[in-house]
């Protein structure tokens, strides 16, 4: 699918919204005025509402346009990896998440730290009808070569909104589709698209404890909001919890107030406060791929 990236206004945020309708629960999550740190701090980090910072704001970071090739700062078109230059670090450790499903047996979800190039050799061919699928998930910056992270440097967001403290800062890679459960962090979170579309649902934190809550009443439990927990990507709480999420406006009337939903490029950010609750979806064409930074 191919976006014009021109007059990012509205318009663009009403067709780049993920199955969003007038009767939607879920609220178009609106633009800052403009992308100055003073505006970032006082309309977003100081009272820990979210944010989408203006389109294109990081379409700077070195990392977009050297890893990745396809779109370009006025079209979003499918992107796809720059090999040659990955293949580079290719004896890199990463955490993969690999996942396979056939009709009518129940997903099987294994984690592992493998080579950077097994990750760019299943890429190579993969599509969204791809049966066994992997996908880098949470690859802290901390671990990766010098030379990539120098492609992603702390933005001044991060540095100068608050206290400058980095808590973590992490890789995500895949081809669509691509799955994130409903979860919250502990800190603020800077989430930043590289390549691709992704789908943000978000809910304040009192909103999602109603949801998350609800959940787990259904399942005879009480489990933990734990980040990516391996009971929540797999499963009946996996299947429970992405109804809830993506299931349609079925949601109860006490999650209607603070929902919030944005489509994500290639260059565009997110601010997402300390306890929000949020799902993502890696969709359309091509490799997603995004970094955050989880920061005070």
């Amino acid at each position: 699918m191919i976006r014009c990236r021109h007059n990012l206004s509205s318009s663009f945020l009403k067709a780049a919204s993920f199955h969003h309708s007038s009767t939607s629960p879920w609220t178009v999550l609106q633009e800052l005025p403009d992308g100055s740190l003073e505006t970032f701090r006082e309309q977003a980090f100081k009272p820990a509402v979210p944010a989408l910072l203006p389109r294109l704001q990081f379409y700077g970071l070195p990392a977009v346009t050297r890893w990745f090739t396809g779109g370009s700062r006025d079209v979003n078109a499918p992107m796809s990896i720059q090999n040659e230059l990955l293949s580079r670090f290719g004896e890199a450790m990463v955490p993969l998440e690999f996942t396979t499903a056939s009709e009518g047996s129940e997903t099987v979800f294994q984690r592992a730290e493998a080579p950077l190039q097994l990750y760019l050799e299943w890429a190579k061919n993969a599509t969204a009808a791809t049966r066994d699928r992997l996908y880098m998930a949470q690859a802290s910056l901390a671990t990766l070569p010098k030379a990539m992270r120098d492609d992603l440097p702390i933005p001044g967001f991060v540095a100068k909104a608050g206290k400058g403290d980095v808590y973590d800062s992490n890789l995500w890679m895949g081809i669509p589709p691509t799955y994130t459960p409903l979860h919250r962090d502990p800190n603020p979170n800077l989430f930043v698209q590289l390549a691709g579309h992704k789908v943000v649902r978000m809910m304040s934190p009192n909103a999602g404890n109603v949801v998350f809550g609800h959940v787990q009443n259904a399942l005879g439990r009480s489990g933990s909001s734990a980040f990516r927990g391996e009971e929540m990507m797999r499963g009946e709480e996996k299947r429970l919890l992405e109804d809830q999420v993506w299931g349609g406006p079925s949601l109860d009337s006490e999650t209607r107030h603070h929902r919030y939903e944005v489509s994500l490029f290639s260059g565009d950010g997110i601010f997402i406060p300390q306890g929000w609750w949020h799902s993502i979806k890696g969709i359309d064409e091509g490799v997603t791929a995004s970094v955050n930074w989880w920061f005070r």
